[in-house]
């Protein structure tokens, strides 16, 4: 299909982080790029896909079935968009390492030992696979964010090696596997860099290691983290050392909790594209993360997603795509951009702050995070409810704001909650505590809202499988939040004299100021919840 910019421009999902979209939601997202004039998806897959032989791959996982993936394939196809497979073959493969079968094929973490001929085994299983479901003869084979590479299991059966020398080789194994199924390649080119030791814009290479890339395999820089024309250019540009053919992915930022960052994604987007442009990059996508559990709708995004496929056509006009969208889609963009809490913490700083997440977890005794709170932020998450509370019914999405909507009515009451206890506490104000008990009763009301919601919305885009994650973090909020309201309870009956956790000095998360108040983005669920070890 392509526009007059690009040759191909689509989106890559993220199917890998426990929120493996179902079939129908699928081919809901191809009807919605065909639509709206893309004709490229990629389905970002670590281990949710069948494999020949390999039985334990992506096991429990939601892992799509060969038929599955041919049924999407042939739909695809019928909508004029090429569905390109997008996998690993060498990093981020930590799902697969808790079965020995594959924990034996480890160097270091999560990445394949490079030269073990049962990884090649593997990959050849794997691009058999991929040649069955397939009709896109492109494969994006990863490769990214593998920086310990040879510095495990290689290491110790091979000693110290130049670790170029061994990426280099081990993608030249990789190419010649997938060249006996008429593969081309595509893989994120960041390690290029990170091996050099030099930024995406500065790094100095031998022109040897051009040369000894692939004749079948491109490179992808991928960048989501500026808003600045010029950080781009200069980086199109040094990639270009490496491959003139240079694809480009940016980001539609869903992959820091439960809400999208849309206006910084719509900053990024803008210059990005522009960038790509003015270069004559000739293919492009979007990816839509899912990094910690899957945690947004990838619906979510669309306002993004519609004002980047009218940036790539040359159509900057923010008031045209405005008006445009709402003709389309039958909301206002601005109504849908409430899906990003504005004008609270989360959109404090122009920038990526995520408190809907960590302030949901944080402990309301321990306090890891109570140092970054100000005590206005419940009224401002509770005005940003009330605004949402009208696109929770009647619209295609209506599901996907009152996951929304009733995460805001929990963080409008939990935001200061340990604050607020733990200074009724050191104040040994009774009365104030027995007042603030309620409190945790009504939070607990407002927790069983939102989950059931978001229950909601997993099960109508997604395969049940990893909403298992979901039930763990959330009913162990719930368990904890009732211990802490009966940890209260004998406190003001006498029962007990003291609450350790709530003598603790409050500290700054970061190990900065305990007055620097500002939000940030600290997506770890694990980090959020407990400083002890889970």
């Amino acid at each position: 299909m392509g526009n007059s910019n690009f040759d191909r421009f689509g989106v890559m999902l993220d199917n890998s982080r426990n929120a493996v979209m179902n079939v129908v939601s699928v081919k809901k997202y191809i009807d919605l790029l065909s639509d709206l004039g893309c004709d490229f998806l990629m389905l970002y897959t670590e281990d949710t896909y069948e494999v020949n032989g390999r039985p334990y791959f992506g096991h429990h996982r939601g892992k799509y079935s060969k038929e599955e993936l041919k049924e999407l394939d042939a739909y695809a196809k019928s909508k004029g968009v090429e569905l390109c497979p997008c996998i690993q073959t060498l990093a981020h493969l930590n799902a697969i390492m808790r079965w020995p079968e594959f924990g034996a094929l480890a160097d270091w973490g999560d990445i394949l030992c490079a030269g073990d001929e049962n990884v090649y085994k593997l990959i050849e299983d794997i691009f058999s696979t991929l040649d069955e479901c397939f009709t896109s003869r492109t494969v994006n084979i990863g490769m990214d964010e593998a920086e310990s590479i040879g510095l495990g299991r290689y290491l110790r059966e091979h000693g110290l090696e130049n670790r170029m020398d061994i990426l280099v080789r081990h993608l030249k194994r990789v190419a010649e596997i997938a060249a006996k199924y008429g593969f081309k390649l595509l893989m994120w080119g960041d390690m290029f860099y990170k091996l050099t030791g030099g930024p995406e814009d500065k790094a100095a290479f031998d022109k040897t290691l051009s040369e000894s890339i692939p004749e079948n395999v491109n490179l992808i820089y991928w960048d989501y983290y500026s808003t600045e024309k010029e950080h781009y250019d200069s980086r199109i540009l040094n990639y270009r050392k490496l491959r003139e053919d240079v694809w480009f992915a940016g980001g539609l930022w869903t992959w820091s909790g439960f809400t999208p960052h849309l206006s910084y994604a719509l900053r990024a987007t803008e210059a990005a594209l522009r960038s790509c442009i003015e270069h004559k990059v000739r293919n492009v996508f979007m990816t839509v993360w899912g990094d910690n559990g899957g945690e947004t709708s990838r619906f979510s995004i669309i306002p993004a997603l519609f004002a980047a496929c009218e940036f790539s056509k040359g159509n900057f006009d923010m008031v045209d795509i405005k008006s445009a969208f709402e003709k389309k889609f039958g909301i206002g963009f601005d109504d849908f951009m409430l899906l990003e809490l504005p004008d609270t913490p989360n959109t404090d700083n122009g920038s990526i702050n995520n408190p809907e997440k960590y302030m949901l977890y944080s402990d309301p005794f321990m306090g890891n995070l109570d140092s970054l709170v100000k005590g206005d932020e419940g009224e401002r998450y509770l005005k940003c409810a009330e605004k949402l509370e009208k696109l929770t019914h009647g619209n295609d999405y209506s599901h996907v704001f009152d996951v929304v909507y009733k995460l805001a009515k929990v963080i409008a009451i939990k935001y200061d909650l340990g604050v607020r206890t733990r200074e009724l506490y050191l104040k040994k104000d009774v009365k104030g505590l027995t007042g603030i008990i309620s409190v945790y009763d009504e939070l607990l009301l407002k927790i069983d809202d939102f989950y059931n919601a978001l229950e909601k919305w997993w099960m109508i885009e997604n395969k049940p499988h990893g909403f298992d994650v979901q039930d763990i973090r959330i009913g162990g909020l719930i368990k904890r939040i009732k211990h802490c309201r009966n940890r209260l309870l004998l406190y003001v009956e006498g029962r007990i004299d003291r609450i350790e956790e709530l003598e603790d000095p409050v500290l700054h998360p970061f190990c900065g100021d305990v007055n620097d108040k500002g939000s940030v983005c600290y997506n770890s669920w694990g980090y959020s919840c407990t400083c002890n070890v889970l």
